[in-house]
């Protein structure tokens, strides 16, 4: 099966922040996980670099707006791959070449189809969310995400023309060949919008508001608006709609997973399957929808001073981007608000990475290479029903739930451990014993290699298994023999056992 995977891209006008690490560790474990099951995956990100906002904040540091993304963009490519974000595609929305020609032609093609309409329009612009807002979509006056006052705007604009979607957009909600939107709650409230009632989207703006765009095309006075440049980035990656088409990472038998924060939820579920519908194109098969990360249970702000900056968790931990991935996957169920803690992250690292994990191991290798034991598990398969459960929950996206199973695992061998003072066993006794623990370890070590790839590598390597250093390679699978009880018959010794997880300083 082929899988493309793709986030919503970032808006370089800043250094990225914790919530662009939540929505990348995500995308990340679930496109590890479909490789690790043997799919073939395209993984895309990028970066989303038209709009007011990147224009106004270079007005305020005298730069252009190229010369601004084009700092900044790199930024976020060195961040992700420290992450270990391992992503194919990385596509930008200034890149003339790869990603214009798609939004020019998808514009062409709604304009043909009769989706587009050109108006007057006054209305309420929220600057930080780049888009015009009905007072409904107000709390006291101000937009709920920025918390500030939207502006009067009225201009001239491009129209999609969402209101005589709404019918369309039900059935392609309800019925179970559609568009599935994980988790289910997500899906309940865009339903609930098409009940409210869709109105009509700006898709353009005056090149005298907004300069810093797409030009539209036969109509040079406007600019593109965000909805129809950024939104399909997705397929321009792909180069659908015109004569360079990827198609096999598209169209069936491929699945398409957008994976996005909630508070661009609606125009996901609702704008762009519209517009993929005037294009021709059919609609992507899901939306994997994650909450917002809070601080130390405040939403994050300069002026309370509780932001965290992923530079600082990374800086804590020496560059090792696990222990922020393991917090974020074992903490946040996919869809759930979440929050960051740095005492929580501590104790996190000390109680789970380094005791529970990080010792497990190096008491089993110290007693092994102590005792000379041969490797070869026997007895009763200790791990078949974890494997048979991990995948149901991988794939049903619940991947707090699965980190959870390997962590069961590392429970259920340390108190083997002190339970039946293996170290005092006779040989042969403990011998079997220690070789049943190795063998736990090798499942544990699978088990983690989508949510912490670096540790869980290191551990296999430890143990002296003989794929260990083809582990992070895009083509390594889990195999069946890998997932069976002993199922490494060429296995014979372990290596010396290291410190996984140092002291905190």
């Amino acid at each position: 099966m082929r899988q493309y995977i793709t986030t919503a891209i970032d808006y370089p006008n800043a250094a990225p922040h914790m919530g662009h690490v939540l929505e990348k560790v995500l995308a990340d474990v679930t496109a590890r996980w479909f490789r690790l099951r043997g799919d073939e995956v395209r993984f895309q990100v990028g970066t989303d670099e038209h709009g007011v906002k990147i224009q106004r904040t270079a007005e305020k540091e005298k730069v252009t707006p190229k010369e601004l993304v084009d700092r900044n963009v790199p930024l976020y490519e060195d961040l992700y791959r420290r992450l270990g974000i391992s992503y194919d595609a990385f596509i930008r929305t200034t890149d003339q070449q790869r990603h214009w020609p798609t939004v020019q032609a998808l514009w062409k093609k709604l304009q043909e189809s009769g989706a587009l309409e050109k108006r007057t329009y006054k209305g309420l612009y929220c600057q930080g969310c780049e888009r015009f807002m009905t007072k409904r979509d107000l709390v006291d006056g101000k937009c709920p995400i920025h918390n500030a006052v939207p502006e009067e705007v009225s201009e001239e604009n491009w129209f999609f023309l969402l209101s005589k979607e709404s019918s369309w957009l039900k059935k392609l909600l309800t019925k179970k060949a559609g568009y599935e939107i994980v988790p289910g709650s997500r899906a309940q409230e865009t339903m609930s919008l098409i009940e409210q009632g869709l109105e009509d989207v700006s898709f353009s703006r005056p090149k005298s508001s907004l300069s810093w765009g797409i030009p539209v095309p036969g109509d040079e006075g406007q600019v593109m608006y965000v909805w129809c440049d950024a939104l399909t980035n997705y397929i321009s990656g792909l180069g659908l709609l015109t004569d360079h088409e990827e198609r096999a990472w598209w169209d069936k038998p491929a699945e398409v997973t957008h994976v996005i924060g909630k508070d661009i939820a609606r125009f996901h579920a609702l704008i762009w399957p519209a517009m993929l519908k005037h294009a021709g194109v059919r609609t992507p098969d899901r939306l994997l929808i994650h909450g917002f990360l809070t601080s130390e249970g405040q939403k994050m702000s300069k002026s309370i001073g509780n932001v965290v900056q992923p530079e600082e968790v990374l800086t804590k931990f020496n560059g090792n981007a696990d222990p922020l991935r393991f917090y974020l996957s074992h903490e946040i169920p996919v869809g759930n608000d979440g929050d960051f803690s740095w005492d929580r992250i501590g104790k996190l690292y000390d109680s789970v990475l380094r005791n529970k994990v990080g010792n497990l191991l190096n008491r089993v290798l110290v007693l092994l290479n102590k005792e000379g034991a041969v490797l070869g598990a026997c007895g009763a398969d200790a791990c078949g029903k974890t494997w048979q459960s991990f995948r149901k929950h991988m794939d049903a996206f619940e991947l707090s739930e699965a980190l959870g199973l390997a962590l069961a695992l590392a429970d259920q061998a340390n108190e083997a451990i002190d339970v039946r003072k293996v170290w005092a066993l006779p040989k042969e006794e403990k011998s079997a014993a220690l070789a049943n623990l190795a063998e736990r370890l090798r499942h544990i070590a699978l088990l983690l290699l989508p949510f912490i790839p670096a540790t869980a590598q290191e551990i296999s390597r430890q143990l002296g298994l003989p794929y260990a250093e083809k582990m992070l390679e895009k083509s390594f699978q889990i195999t069946g023999e890998m997932q069976q009880w002993g199922g490494q018959k060429d296995w014979k010794k372990v290596g010396e056992p290291r410190i996984l997880f140092a002291p905190l300083s």
